[in-house]
């Protein structure tokens, strides 16, 4: 199916958020998720099942200094 990921149309297999958190391999990491202009909590990610040409933005993290 096709998504919009971070504005790019993107073809995935993934079913649900967390899936697709776990293929972007950001499972452990800092990362906050929007799901059709609203936000995810990590604890609901699971339960939230991908559907074609939905918009999905994940912003994580990235140490440095």
């Amino acid at each position: 199916m096709q998504i919009y990921l971070n504005g790019e149309l993107t073809n995935t297999p993934c079913q649900n958020l967390m899936q697709l958190i776990q293929a972007l391999a950001l499972e452990g990491k800092r990362f906050a998720v929007e799901y059709n202009q609203q936000i995810i909590p990590k604890s609901k990610l699971e339960q939230i099942s991908i559907a074609q040409h939905d918009r999905i933005e994940i912003i994580h993290a990235v140490g440095g200094g």
